[in-house]
């Protein structure tokens, strides 16, 4: 035996062993250092093909399994031919090479049909057509289909298949507005994906789809417990890559509900990096989608504006985000308009209730109040519609009872807002929500004062400001400043000064654009904040945009 011919069978083995005890990254380096010492057999070349797809080189993974399809054609094995074309057009697919991807699918279900063969693939075969109906609205048919993919699988004993095709079954019931139906299937699925042993990506596939549904049907209790589950599922495998960036922006909309908005960036931006990396996948988009809103939050629009743009190269609408945007740049009939489209393009009870809850504040600050009572009725038709499916939907039940007291605030005065105002306070709170909570305690700060009751109104101010504090929601912080105290005049440099802050400029520049000293720049800055009780450059770049200055 050669020396290569002995590092090449010692990398293998390596190569295998690694493959049993999930070291995906050492099974990558074995198998691929024996593939280049000599081409593997059909079916370690098609171990290499997942294995690099699990480690997120899907170009190389794209290669591996052409080639094991190739290999496995000319030892006349058709199934293992078809088997390594369904898995590469499936994935291709997914990452948005649809042609590329159905040109294989269509390939593996030929092979199958010109040799005769009775296979389990079959039934794989049918997940992609079912899928497609799916998101084109023939859900009837996409049922029918999932329910052979599960029959086929039942017969084969091929528990992944039935995994997949029941989770299929799920989502398309929660589809048909079936949404209690639909979520106990899931749940049963998840049941059978954390107790069988099964491949990893059918795993990935069945953890990220069903967290899909959760977000979807704005299930948060549901989507924190799953996305615990899912994250210690990847830290078990720490060369796991593929469905790792999933991961990390499921954890990231938990954490900014629960206000930890640093980690939430961080979760976002690691998973914006992840999904971004060749050759890309759609979900990339939802991720910067997330750092829009953060940034948003936070009052740095520059950077939510760019994220925005990302989200929408990346195929997902930036909405509302991008319209409440416009709002606190004082652009309401922009923010209006685009609230509007948000709702008639909403496609999932998610969607649909957030472009409805960002209706309710934009048509406020507009002053249109019976468009704010539409909103919020329709809001609250929704997460009553969920409670008859029945769906434990917290999280709706307190965006609709948030946008009623609101609208009641609005329409007719604090008497009728409280009840409302204090059940979604409650609600916020039982929930771990803490922005969201704030927002409400401002509106109960406006609603005591009307009533007449300083000290409760004091006592809600300052619950809010707190809150606004630590989660550094300078925009909200802001606008609860200049509610609650007077303040005096900007001179006309100091507008001027404020102008420039606005667009990010940094005192040295603000400094040459004025020909004054760097030193007076910051001292008209000191007064601006003074004056308007803002504490950074943050909250007083919002202000210019909330007041036209910008």
């Amino acid at each position: 035996m050669t020396e290569d011919t002995t590092r090449r069978t010692d990398a293998l083995a390596r190569g295998l062993a690694s493959l049993g005890r999930r070291a995906w990254d050492d099974a990558y380096d074995g198998l691929a250092a024996a593939h280049r010492t000599a081409p593997l057999d059909p079916p370690d070349a098609e171990r290499l093909g997942q294995v690099a797809h699990l480690v997120g080189r899907d170009a190389e993974s794209a290669e591996h399994l052409e080639h094991a399809h190739q290999a496995f054609l000319r030892a006349g094995d058709v199934e293992g031919a078809a088997r390594c074309a369904f898995w590469l057009g499936f994935r291709l697919q997914f990452l948005g090479e649809r042609a590329r991807g159905s040109g294989w699918i269509a390939r593996a279900r030929r092979l199958l049909d010109d040799a005769g063969l009775d296979s389990v693939l079959r039934g794989y075969l049918l997940l992609p057509g079912a899928i497609g109906r799916v998101f084109a609205g023939d859900t009837e048919h996409a049922y029918a289909a999932f329910q052979r993919a599960v029959d086929v699988g039942e017969r084969f004993g091929d528990a992944g298949l039935v995994v997949l095709a029941r989770h299929g079954q799920g989502r398309t019931l929660i589809r048909q507005g079936r949404i209690g139906d639909g979520i106990a299937l899931l749940d049963e699925v998840m049941v059978s994906v954390t107790a069988d042993d099964l491949a990893p990506d059918v795993v990935g596939v069945v953890y990220c789809g069903v967290l899909d549904a959760c977000f979807e049907i704005c299930d948060l209790r549901r989507a924190q417990e799953w996305t615990a589950v899912l994250h210690d599922w990847c830290a078990s495998q720490p060369g796991l890559v593929a469905h790792r960036g999933q991961c990390l922006l499921r954890r990231a909309e938990i954490m900014q509900w629960h206000g930890a908005w640093p980690d939430a960036l961080d979760e976002a931006t690691r998973a914006c990096d992840r999904l971004v990396g060749p050759p890309g996948q759609a979900a990339a988009g939802a991720a910067f989608y997330q750092c829009g809103e953060l940034h948003r939050l936070r009052g740095d629009f520059a950077r939510a504006e760019a994220a925005y743009e990302a989200a929408s190269r990346w195929g997902h609408v930036p909405q509302p985000g991008l319209a409440l945007l416009r709002l606190a740049q004082g652009d309401v009939d922009g923010a209006a308009t685009a609230v509007d489209r948000a709702i008639d393009e909403a496609r999932t009870v998610q969607a649909r209730a957030r472009a409805l809850f960002a209706c309710v504040d934009v048509r406020l600050a507009a002053h249109q109040l019976p468009a704010a009572r539409a909103a919020a009725d329709a809001l609250s038709a929704l997460a009553a519609t969920l409670a008859a499916a029945p769906v434990d939907a917290p999280l709706l039940h307190a965006l609709a009872a948030h946008a009623e007291g609101a609208v009641r605030l609005a329409e007719d005065g604090p008497l009728a807002a409280l009840a409302a105002l204090h059940d979604a306070l409650a609600r916020w709170r039982e929930l771990d929500a803490p922005y969201e909570a704030a927002r409400v305690d401002a509106l109960l700060a406006r609603a005591h004062a009307a009533f007449g009751d300083p000290d409760a109104a004091r006592a809600a101010r300052e619950a809010a400001r707190g809150a606004f504090h630590r989660l550094g929601a300078v925009t909200d912080l802001a606008r609860l400043t200049e509610t609650a105290e007077p303040r005096g005049p900007l001179t006309p440099r100091e507008l001027e000064v404020l102008r420039r802050l606005a667009t990010g400029r940094t005192n040295r520049a603000i400094a040459a654009d004025l020909a004054i000293s760097e030193k007076t720049v910051a001292r008209h800055v000191a007064n601006i904040f003074t004056k308007l009780a803002l504490t950074s450059r943050a909250a007083a770049t919002a202000y210019a945009f909330r007041h036209g200055l910008a």
